[in-house]
């Protein structure tokens, strides 16, 4: 994928990341102390949030365009933003998606930082996730 670049998006250019979801009818949304990471070709083609919490950063707002997936966007984008943090990473996911994760090295978790189980707590009364942890080596 040497044509795909993967980089943080500069807080003035985060109108552009809320365009992209937009555009592809994503509910993803950036929160305003996330550190955004985007795939660009030279458009992006695709997006993550990393949020600092307790003992690492929380990964939310992961989506490709879906003329992207396939192309493994997805895994190169993870792995670029991870190089970036310490701690470890969290995330929520649908079941069906656990795999996909555990692929990039997450595995199962049922402890949480307190304001991850919370909001996990809250997610699940309308949805079915799963929670994922990548450990800081």
């Amino acid at each position: 994928m040497p044509d795909i670049q993967f980089s943080t998006l500069p807080d003035v250019q985060r109108p552009l990341l809320e365009k992209f979801y937009r555009a592809h009818r994503s509910s993803m949304r950036a929160r305003g102390e996330a550190q955004v990471w985007v795939a660009r070709q030279p458009g992006i083609i695709g997006a993550l949030c990393l949020t600092p919490v307790a003992g690492g950063h929380w990964l939310t707002g992961l989506f490709i365009a879906p003329a992207e997936r396939g192309r493994g966007v997805a895994a190169s984008l993870i792995a670029a933003a991870l190089t970036s943090v310490e701690g470890n990473v969290w995330l929520f996911c649908e079941p069906e998606l656990g795999g996909f994760y555990q692929r990039l090295g997450f595995t199962g978790v049922a402890d949480l930082p307190q304001e991850l189980a919370a909001r996990l707590a809250r997610y699940r009364q309308t949805k079915s996730l799963i929670s994922l942890v990548r450990c800081a080596d």
